[in-house]
């Protein structure tokens, strides 16, 4: 695992105590594509299930994903899709 998708995790498990938590490094599927990052780890697919999400439609909760990684977003992070869901 790289440092990006490590803090990805570690601020999405700290923020939405999921019970069901991927990120999955995309990166190497938009090699020579528009914001590839020599890096790497420039696109993500998140996939997480929290109760925090209660009561969310999926436009507010993909937004709260977004705060949480907000400067992950504007600094490293190029492309992220999220599918975030309640348990069950």
């Amino acid at each position: 695992m790289g440092a990006v998708k490590d803090e990805i995790e570690r601020r999405l498990r700290e923020n939405f105590a999921p019970t069901h938590l991927a990120v999955i490094d995309d990166s190497a599927k938009h090699a020579g594509h528009a914001g590839e990052d020599p890096r790497g780890e420039s696109h993500f697919t998140v996939e997480i299930s929290s109760a925090r999400f209660e009561g969310l439609s999926r436009v507010e909760r993909q937004r709260a994903v977004n705060r949480a990684l907000a400067d992950l977003l504007a600094e490293r992070v190029h492309a992220l899709a999220i599918k975030a869901s309640l348990p069950g």
